[in-house]
């Protein structure tokens, strides 16, 4: 069995060595801009999920609308918080957030939709979150243990995108007929 720590004047040296590239170090074993590729285009997930949300949110309309509603603001400021952990890892592995709306929709995963119809708007927003859950999901693989707080927030993430798509299932079961 490999001996758990290098010794500690190694480890001082080491952490002396890099100052500049702030939590970096050589225990990091991802490709870090590759990484940072790859949150940009999460980030750009979770905010056209914020949008199509808040979309949703202020036009629903019907008679089930207002719990239905309700739901899609939770969701939406749920997204926000992903949108802005996700931001701050990328400046945490010295990268910039991509919050230019230009482009916007074709560097996220998931679609904008602009449905008029309560039941189509649940539908759109289940496949949101089911698009989202396999994207984190083969990012968090691809991560492996090279990138260890990434997963971790990420699969924390993942965890709150299967909790919506079942809370969608579960509206979208109780407005869709016998």
């Amino acid at each position: 069995m490999a001996d758990f720590l290098t010794d500690i004047q190694t480890l001082r040296d080491r952490a002396r060595a890099g100052i500049e590239q702030g939590p970096i170090t050589d225990a990091y074993g991802a490709d870090r801009e590759r990484v940072i590729e790859v949150l940009n285009e999460a980030l750009a997930t979770e905010l056209v999920c914020v949008l199509r949300y808040k979309r949703h949110y202020y036009t629903a309309t019907g008679l089930s609308a207002a719990p239905v509603a309700a739901e899609f603001l939770q969701h939406a400021n749920e997204e926000q918080a992903h949108a802005d952990q996700i931001a701050l890892r990328i400046t945490q592995l010295q990268g910039s957030p991509n919050f230019d709306p230009e482009g916007l929709a074709t560097r996220a995963h998931a679609e904008y939709d602009a449905s008029d119809d309560l039941l189509d708007m649940v539908r759109e927003d289940l496949i949101a979150e089911r698009i989202a859950i396999e994207s984190y999901s083969e990012i968090i693989t691809w991560l492996g243990n090279d990138d260890s707080t990434t997963r971790r927030m990420l699969e924390d993430i993942l965890a709150m995108e299967e909790e919506h798509a079942d809370d969608l299932l579960s509206i979208l079961e109780d407005m869709s007929p016998a």
